[in-house]
């Protein structure tokens, strides 16, 4: 169905699974127990999860297909991200002329990237694209917000002010990022015996978009286009000397990554209608770099899992302090209670990059697949022992000799 074959549009029917029912999925605790502190369920996390999700999946065409690794892909988070709010400055707060013009300049400004870091490849290619993305940063920091033009408004950010002419906003709108009046703020909550469970405008709107990204890069995985990608990482040298030129390949793969990220930035302007020149900082490109690895680069759903885990990391992990280990571990005397929180808290709080860089050396060197590997070996394994439990019950019920 829908171009895809049967495994595929089983994995499609999880993605899509996932996302509708990501408001119950996340809340798997009480909201007034003490395990409250690990749910993920409200809104501004929830985006953040398909956000990314978003600009890993566009990474990974690069990277996982291709074979390309680029340190620069934030430079497009940040021109998607400076065009969505200038769409709101200029003419309205409908988030989908702005999202449109975000993956069109991403995309041209890929293709201009791309046209030139493609002349090299290997540690050359990514250094090139590290350097960009650095240039694009000190532009959008310092250059670019010049009084005479302000096109970036420097480290305050752009922002949407009360005085921009804002052409087509209507007085019955509402005075923030709204898909036909829909505010992406707008959010409802249903209590459920202990429970509260959020159901956000702004997210179901990103994740429409996700579902969407989700099954143009799985039509690309299968594709004549995409069995070419993967004959440029496999041997680029043999398929040169073949008579196929590759860059066409590259530049291709290159510019529809971009201009993922540019609707991943775009989604970010709408659901926060603000736009700074840290997206665009070689850590943002890092950071993309790490959800694919450890998801698993090359695989489908691969960049949605690793970018899920980083941002759970980033937003539960980094909240836990010294008062929450105290209040776990309260039913402890008193001092063995503070030599476990002075043994766990350099793992949480400030220092949740620890954890995660511990648990990123341990898929690394345990799981080179990432945490997709990891699934299909516990899948493999529990197979395994459902076969021998039933051959082991077929011979018990075989007449002995």
């Amino acid at each position: 169905m829908l171009g895809l074959n049967k495994k595929d549009f089983g994995l499609f029917l999880i993605v899509i699974a996932l996302t509708v029912l990501a408001p119950f999925i996340l809340n798997p605790f009480p909201t007034n127990s003490a395990m409250a502190q690990f749910n993920a369920g409200y809104p501004d996390l929830m985006q953040r999860f398909v956000i990314f999700g978003i600009f890993a999946i566009g990474f990974n065409i690069l990277f996982g297909l291709t074979g390309y690794l680029s340190f620069g892909h934030a430079a497009f988070l940040g021109v998607g991200s400076y065009s969505a709010v200038w769409i709101f400055k200029l003419f309205t707060y409908n988030v989908l002329p702005a999202i449109g013009l975000a993956v069109i300049l991403a995309g041209l400004f890929s293709l201009l990237i791309g046209y030139i870091s493609l002349r090299r490849s290997g540690i050359y290619f990514s250094i090139l694209t590290l350097a960009f993305a650095q240039m694009s940063f000190a532009l959008a920091y310092s250059v670019l917000s010049n009084p005479k033009f302000n096109l970036t408004n420097g480290e305050t950010g752009l922002q949407v002010y009360a005085d921009d002419p804002q052409m087509f906003h209507g007085a019955h709108l509402p005075d923030l990022p709204h898909l036909f009046g829909w505010s992406m703020r707008a959010n409802n909550q249903m209590s459920f015996g202990g429970w509260d469970f959020n159901f956000n405008v702004g997210y179901y709107v990103c994740a429409v978009f996700l579902i969407l990204a989700f099954y143009l890069a799985v039509r690309i995985f299968r594709s004549p286009f995409g069995l070419m990608l993967r004959a440029v990482k496999s041997n680029n040298t043999r398929m040169t000397y073949t008579g196929l030129n590759a860059r066409p390949y590259a530049l291709a793969a290159f510019v529809i990554s971009g201009m993922y990220a540019g609707l991943a930035g775009g989604l970010m302007a709408a659901v926060d209608p603000l736009a700074g020149a840290e997206r665009m900082q070689w850590t943002a490109s890092g950071e993309v770099v790490l959800m694919t690895i450890l998801g698993g680069a090359g695989t489908l759903i691969g960049p949605i899992l690793g970018a899920g885990f980083i941002k759970y990391f980033e937003n539960i992990f980094s909240k836990i302090n010294e008062s929450v280990l105290h209040s776990w571990f309260s039913f402890l005397p008193d001092g063995l209670e503070d030599v476990l929180v002075a043994l766990v808290y350099p793992f949480v709080g400030k220092g949740w990059h620890l954890t995660l860089g511990m648990l990123f050396m341990l898929v690394v060197i345990f799981l080179p697949g990432g945490l997709v590997e990891g699934g299909q070996r516990l899948m493999k394994l529990f197979g395994r022992k459902s076969k021998q439990d039933a051959k082991g019950k077929s011979t018990q019920s075989s007449p002995a000799e």
